[in-house]
């Protein structure tokens, strides 16, 4: 028999009430929105209020995209400076001079050993920077990540292999990402998409954000910091960097390091309470405030640079020991520069420098066009749809078209508490499942029809095409919904867009086609009582 429950009819209206009441945010402009939060009583908890809208992607809203690459030249450029440190930390650990130093070449670096005791002892060191490679993603298994070659004469080669580059740009797309992801979510800015493009490429996409000269400025720096010292008369091993305050004049910078931005755990942008002038305040890990104390402990007097991306940005004098673990950057900053400081040093440096290989902006005003000719789309198809189903099956689709509408406004509810991204495929799926939608009344009333005419009663016929069409319903949702699945996680951006929204149209299905269906049919027949069926 058609009989629900006061608990289930309930539990149903309370559903659709809310799903409907967290979707009306997003049929406001944002004038609307403020307004309608002003409005409400400050007694009126927050979490009782709806106030997230459905969050519009790039192709909607507008926004940023920009296309970087990874450096693949800078890349090797550090991983032979780090090669250079550890053949320079095995040779004073195994007490073995080199003719000539350390000499930088092509992919790596080279040594001159003529002892043969020497390098007896010095080679089973340097084969142990020689790691195997064991990638399954890119197929390779025991290529080394260096290759080394000795010659009779004492001369050891050691240089960076293709294999081992290759690994590395993979691995430094894969943290640029991460580094990436941190840096513009510290911004506030809403369901960015970045995602791996090739083997060396990062695609950035910001909806919202119409000055690519931020994202750039947030991008293209590698945030790489290091605290040195400034380098004395006499001494040899040093970097010539330019300095930020002088106007770009270089100074010799020892090439020690004495903390890094790994050792960082916080950095917050502030003002000076004396100068008033903006400042960045940062803290270091046990291991970075431990080496931070002893060097400015030993160095009193001296000058100390504090170097990002091979710049010199400030090179204070060393009053006192810093030995609390904390500190602060000061220089001739901008609040803006500052802000963007802070948020390079929290989020980590990027493994490598990134390149822009393509730079787009989509204007707002074409975003709006796409949303008009969407909601077009959308009412021609809906309109379409209630005037078939009730010219086909008169009361009863009346019905379905109710719980159509339901079925969209549900979609629109769940899309917000998620904070879903609509693009336009989404606007797309839709419109597509405004159509598919009532697919599963056509299965329904099809099979009342049958059960109707093959004898039963009118109540009879009812329920039995509601049980028997249910197995129907849920096949085809269910190899949908595994498509749309398949969709959602191996799709970019735009396909991604149109899965989320039809995964949505799928589990409101069963809400709207099945449930509210049966229920207004159940309150329509203990209403009326017809005789017959009314299509």
């Amino acid at each position: 028999m058609l009989r629900f429950s006061k608990s289930k009819i309930i539990t149903t209206l309370a559903v659709i009430f809310i799903g409907l009441l967290l979707a009306v945010p997003s049929m406001m402009s944002r004038e609307q929105r403020e307004a309608y939060l002003n409005a409400v009583p400050s007694w009126v908890p927050s979490w009782l209020v709806p106030s997230r809208a459905i969050v519009l992607g790039l192709d909607l809203q507008g926004g940023s995209h920009v296309l970087l690459q990874v450096d693949e030249a800078d890349l090797v450029r550090g991983q032979i400076t780090l090669l250079r440190d550890d053949v320079r930390r095995i040779l004073r650990d195994t007490r073995v001079a080199s003719q000539n130093g350390i000499q930088t070449i092509q992919r790596g670096v080279q040594i001159r050993v003529p002892n043969a005791a020497d390098r007896e002892r010095l080679m089973p060191r340097l084969r142990e920077l020689a790691q195997p490679i064991n990638n399954a993603v890119l197929g390779q298994t025991g290529n080394a990540n260096i290759a080394i070659n000795e010659t009779p004469d004492g001369a050891i080669a050691l240089t960076l292999t293709d294999a081992g580059i290759n690994e590395r740009v993979r691995r430094a797309v894969d943290q640029s990402i991460e580094v990436i992801r941190r840096r513009i979510d510290a911004t506030g800015t809403v369901e960015p998409s970045i995602q791996r493009q090739g083997a060396d490429r990062v695609l950035v996409q910001v909806p919202g954000l119409q000055d690519p000269q931020q994202l750039k400025a947030l991008l293209g720096e590698t945030g790489n910091l290091e605290f040195r010292l400034l380098a004395q008369g006499g001494a040899t091993d040093v970097d010539m960097l330019p300095m930020r305050d002088a106007g770009g004049q270089r100074v010799p910078v020892e090439r020690r390091v004495i903390a890094e931005g790994g050792d960082l755990t916080d950095a917050q942008a502030a003002f000076d309470t004396q100068t008033n002038q903006p400042i960045v305040n940062f803290r270091f890990n046990i291991r970075g405030a431990q080496r931070f104390g002893q060097a400015t402990t030993e160095n009193l007097g001296r000058q100390l640079a504090i170097v990002l991306d091979n710049e010199v940005i400030s090179a204070p004098t060393i009053q006192s020991p810093i030995t609390g673990g904390s500190g602060q950057i000061s220089g001739s900053f901008t609040v803006e520069q500052v802000n963007n400081l802070a948020v390079l040093l929290r989020s980590g440096a990027l493994p490598a420098k990134l390149t822009i290989v393509e730079e787009r902006t989509v204007g707002p005003g074409l975003g709006r066009d796409s949303i008009e000719a969407g909601k077009m789309a959308t009412y021609v198809a809906g309109i379409f749809v209630i005037i078939f189903m009730f010219a086909t099956y008169g009361v009863f689709g009346l019905i379905a078209n109710i719980a159509l509408i339901v079925h969209v406004g549900l979609i629109f509810g769940l899309m917000s508490v998620l904070e879903a991204t609509l693009t336009l495929p989404g606007i797309a799926g839709i419109v597509l499942t405004i159509g598919t939608a009532v697919d599963s009344n056509v299965l329904i009333y099809e099979r009342i029809r049958e059960e109707v005419r093959a004898g039963r009663s009118i109540v009879s016929g009812i329920q039995a095409g509601f049980d028997r069409a249910f197995a129907t319903i849920v096949d085809s949702n269910s190899t949908m919904a595994i498509a749309a699945v398949i969709l959602f996680f191996l799709g970019s951006g735009p396909v991604r867009g149109f899965a989320v929204v039809f995964i949505l149209g799928i589990l409101t299905t069963v809400l709207t086609a099945v449930t509210l269906t049966r229920m207004m049919i159940a309150l329509w027949y203990q209403w009326m009582r017809p005789k017959v069926l009314p299509f």
